[in-house]
């Protein structure tokens, strides 16, 4: 009986977007106030951040991201995607997620749109399983990935939140991921892993205690004490290092031999920790925590784009994405084979394309 090779899949390419409002580890130092976990490395703030303006949306932020792309490959890159999934980290509607509307704003007409909300800071890991399966299977040829990250500039600039410690490290931005049936940077292997148990130690708290569609007093923040950080942190500590491993035992590589390792960025403790059980040397982590803080899903693709524009990764590199998300409820890991940005198109040759330049 004959088996057929199923197509291989690359990530051909990433673009980041980050809003204007840059604000420095001053605004948080003026706005704390007491609180317990102040001291706590899990919120250990960063020198920067950058928020979003309140009425910028996910989808604002996505559609600033694109176009990057668009900017490099002309204004068609988009117009034959087969699949789009998105990722918002707070939808700007409790019910409709961001996807259909990134599709009208792009101009695309997809065969799959997908909203993708369980897997938090590692979604971007999940879409590229996602998109991957749905190319494979002969859905499409290529598919557009998206994440946002919103809550920076919302939730943690309300008047008392901002007061609390969890407020110096979250940042927003947002980024997007374009995967094609194609050998050129391929997806060597996923490695999704689901831990439904963890799922109930993500809270939303407030004082005094709602529901959050329930009107009243108290600003809505993540529940966090100082029980529940440490077992975030001892997830955090095993999962990336177990689901990175996983990855390079199938690809047949050690982890010390990744090229470059690009995670989620919590906070640096984290950030340290996974290098030393990877033993990795820290210039083959790239991050951007300082810059950034805490991006949620957006790091790693805007991780993967600065080391791309840093000039960090060569052609055959192995790059190995990874992270966990919420309280530890999944962690995910990918390996790509880096085989370089395709080359730019010129607006002279997108003129030529559109018969406006005669040879």
């Amino acid at each position: 009986m004959r088996t057929t090779t199923p197509p291989t899949v690359s990530l051909i390419d990433v673009s980041s977007y980050l809003p204007q409002n840059r604000v420095p580890a001053s605004w948080y130092a003026e706005q704390a106030a007491s609180d317990d976990l102040r001291d706590s490395p899990m919120f250990a703030p960063p020198e920067y951040r950058h928020h979003a303006a309140i009425d910028e949306s996910n989808v604002d932020m996505i559609e600033r991201a694109a176009a990057g792309l668009i900017d490099r490959y002309g204004p068609d890159v988009l117009q034959d995607v087969d699949v789009l999934l998105t990722h918002s980290q707070m939808p700007d509607l409790p019910i409709v997620g961001a996807g259909g509307e990134v599709a009208h704003r792009l101009g695309m007409t997809p065969d799959w749109i997908i909203d993708v909300h369980n897997s938090g800071c590692a979604s971007f890991v999940q879409m590229i399983k996602l998109a991957r399966q749905l190319l494979i299977s002969g859905q499409g040829s290529k598919a557009l990935i998206a994440c946002a990250a919103n809550a920076a500039g919302k939730v943690f600039e309300q008047p008392e939140v901002r007061k609390l410690a969890q407020s110096a490290v979250p940042g927003d931005g947002a980024a997007v991921g374009l995967l094609e049936v194609s050998d050129r940077s391929p997806v060597l292997d996923v490695e999704c892993r689901y831990f439904g148990q963890n799922a109930v130690d993500m809270t939303l708290d407030t004082d005094p205690p709602r529901r959050w569609w329930q009107a009243g007093p108290g600003e809505g923040h993540v529940g966090f004490n100082e029980g529940k950080i440490m077992k975030v942190l001892a997830r955090g500590n095993r999962m990336v290092p177990q689901v990175v491993r996983a990855v390079c035992d199938r690809i047949g590589v050690k982890p010390n031999d990744i090229d470059l390792l690009i995670t989620n960025q919590p906070n640096r403790l984290l950030l340290r920790n996974w290098d030393e059980a990877l033993e990795l040397p820290r210039e083959r982590h790239c991050e951007t925590f300082h810059e950034c803080g805490n991006l949620f899903a957006v790091a790693m693709p805007h991780n993967l784009q600065t080391a791309i524009e840093d000039g960090r990764i060569a052609t055959g590199d192995i790059v190995m994405l990874a992270g966990f998300a919420n309280a530890g409820d999944f962690a995910g890991a990918t390996a790509i084979q880096w085989g370089g940005r395709p080359r730019a198109v010129t607006p002279r040759a997108r003129m030529a394309q559109s018969g406006e330049v005669r040879s």
